[in-house]
């Protein structure tokens, strides 16, 4: 897609809508004015904060205490490879031409 710019700055050309109860549009409204934002500035940055948030969590793993021990144990010294692993690589194999 192809960005066209304006002063400098990716012209908006996308609309995003939604309905949200008079309470719900109160409170974005208070805590945009509360920025310094406009309602829409401040709803857009906080859904694509959310969206980067919703993002990260699903790209890392994150682990502690005694599962990353287990995790780093299980990758420095992986275990052979039992008969269904064994049977499992064959199929792959086979299904792959290889």
């Amino acid at each position: 897609m192809r960005r066209v710019l304006q002063n400098g700055r990716a012209r908006k050309q996308e609309r995003l809508e939604a309905r949200v109860t008079p309470e719900q549009k109160q409170l974005i409204a208070r805590g945009a004015a509360l920025r310094g934002f406009s309602v829409t500035d401040f709803v857009v940055a906080s859904a694509q904060q959310a969206a980067n948030d919703a993002i990260r969590d699903s790209q890392i793993l994150t682990l502690h205490d005694d599962a990353r021990d287990v995790f780093v144990k299980a990758i420095l010294n992986p275990p052979s490879p039992n008969r269904a692993a064994r049977a499992a690589a064959k199929r792959y194999k086979r299904l792959l031409g290889k």
